[in-house]
């Protein structure tokens, strides 16, 4: 074998035992190559990974990328077998080896590069050889016997990379995310159910890091679980968005190559395969052209990880201390967290949760700036495209199920902290507000931090409040927005939510605290 063989043997994925393993001569355009014959990709994907040794991570970590081209050659198989355009039997033979792979078998053999030139031509060409030798082993005949079923005449008839390759994108998108939607959903769950376990539990709220108003622990939780169920309702309104795809389009969209009756077919057997709602774009030339969808699906997964990230960042802080921070909530404790301070222990949890959005929002300019950059009737930059949107859905996948199991699910109050904290808030007084006025309001406000007295005993002090009405008027549930008695206005948005004369139904009325 020559230098440049063994080092196409040595990056692909099929191992090859020094210079003495069996091999196969496969020859391209360019030339002839010895390739490894325990191998399924052929001369194509031995080039590629010549000439791509990145990122030195294969198209086979992203393995619903590759059910998804599967899936696709598997419907172009059976529409070209309908429309007589390719025989039964190299037909059957193609199909029977496309759902093995989607089945999971042979993904190691999708061995090129996630980075690459040539606007995914590499990995069209990957899937089209090991379908073909896989399909050639199925019939008994040897790996490389191209006569009998040809990567390109066969497995790939009636295709072009630059209509397969971006719908195997949007298909394995599509995929990939209902995974991440599970995530998300059992996530909020966990907050949610957070939420109730809280419920009881009152808190100062903050705004720009200063107290504000009371409310409850219970309530900040369910407010984390609804701002991610939002996000399941984002995304999957993106996902709608994929099932336009540009089969049948060839190579620029005027379907080139393509018999007639051949897009309608291969749309029907692909709606079949993948189960998904899909439909052939209006516009074929346009559809090939413009990979814009694909920034929209970028934005709703970084507004996802973007939240997530808030979130997390409000548990870091939430739990910060033990004993100079807030100290309101335990995180689990995951491992040590320092190798010369002895006891420590990081939020490890949600620090890698919001390095994760760090990287998604990363991956967003990187889909922004591939989306822009397609030229003519082309976009070549579709592999870092894919690479970028498969590896934000998979780390965020990966980001909720960790942030779930390994913190949210074990996270518990720190109830006496918040107690201390209530006690001596003098946040209470805005619930007073509408009874005494803002400005003797916020006097007391001023005179309770100075003398460090709790607001309503000073309200009782100055004769402003009885002690009877001033508990009516604290009532946890009517500081928090929680149901009150039938006498109390209960709307939280009201300027009123103060008691009422029973009688006249009129707010009471009372001497400012300086006369």
């Amino acid at each position: 074998m020559t230098e440049s063989n063994a080092s196409a043997s040595s990056t692909a994925s099929t191992p090859l035992t020094a210079q003495t393993s069996p091999t196969r001569t496969e020859t391209d355009s360019i030339g002839s190559l010895e390739i490894p014959d325990t191998a399924y990709w052929g001369v194509h994907t031995a080039r590629a990974n010549e000439n791509f040794p990145i990122a030195r991570r294969p198209i086979s970590v992203y393995p619903d990328f590759v059910r998804a081209f599967a899936c696709v050659k598997q419907a172009a198989a059976r529409a070209n077998a309908e429309i007589g355009a390719l025989d039964d039997q190299r037909a059957n033979l193609i199909d029977a080896a496309c759902e093995e792979i989607k089945a999971g078998k042979l993904h190691d053999q999708f061995a090129v590069g996630v980075v690459q030139g040539g606007a995914g031509t590499s990995t069209n060409m990957n899937a089209n050889e090991v379908i073909t030798n896989r399909a050639l082993e199925i019939a008994g005949r040897p790996k490389g016997d191209y006569a009998f079923i040809h990567p390109n005449d066969h497995t790939n008839h009636s295709q072009s990379t630059n209509d397969t390759y971006p719908t195997a994108i949007k298909i394995a998108l599509a995929f990939s995310l209902q995974n991440l939607l599970g995530e998300l959903t059992l996530l909020a769950d966990a907050f949610a159910a957070k939420g109730r376990e809280f419920a009881h539990i009152v808190k100062v709220g903050r705004t720009q890091l200063q107290d504000a108003v009371p409310m409850t622990l219970g309530q900040e939780f369910n407010a984390f679980a609804t701002t991610l169920r939002e996000d399941v309702q984002r995304l999957e309104e993106a996902v709608a968005l994929l099932g336009e795809v540009n089969m049948g389009a060839t190579a620029i969209g005027t379907s080139i190559n393509a018999p007639v009756g051949y897009k309608e077919a291969v749309i029907k057997h692909l709606r079949e395969i993948t189960g998904l709602d899909l439909v052939t774009a209006g516009d074929l030339v346009e559809s090939t052209s413009d990979t814009g969808v694909f920034i929209t699906f970028s934005g709703a997964l970084k507004r996802s990880a973007l939240k997530l990230s808030k979130i997390a960042n409000d548990l870091r802080l939430l739990s910060s201390g033990p004993q100079a921070g807030l100290g309101e909530i335990n995180l689990p404790a995951r491992q040590a967290g320092s190798s010369i301070m002895p006891g420590k222990v990081n939020p490890v949890i949600p620090e890698s949760v919001s390095q994760v959005a760090y990287s998604v929002a990363g991956a967003d300019a990187t889909v922004s700036m591939a989306v822009e950059a397609g030229q003519l009737q082309l976009n070549a930059f579709e592999p870092i495209i894919a690479h970028s949107l498969f590896q934000s859905v998979t780390w965020l996948e990966r980001a909720c199920q960790t942030f779930r199991i390994n913190c949210v699910n074990g996270i518990t109050a720190n109830e006496r902290q918040l107690d201390d904290i209530v006690d001596r808030s003098v946040t209470v007084i805005t619930a007073l507000a509408p009874v005494v006025g803002y400005a003797p309001a916020a006097r007391l406000a001023k005179e309770a931090l100075a003398r460090n007295e709790s607001i309503a005993d000073l309200v009782v002090e100055h004769g402003l409040v009885e002690r009877e009405q001033l508990g009516e008027i604290l009532k946890p549930e009517r500081l928090t927005g929680m149901p009150a008695d039938d006498n109390v206005t209960t709307d939280p948005d009201s300027a009123e939510s103060v008691p009422r004369d029973e009688m006249t139904g009129e707010l009471p009325v009372v001497a400012d605290p300086e006369g």
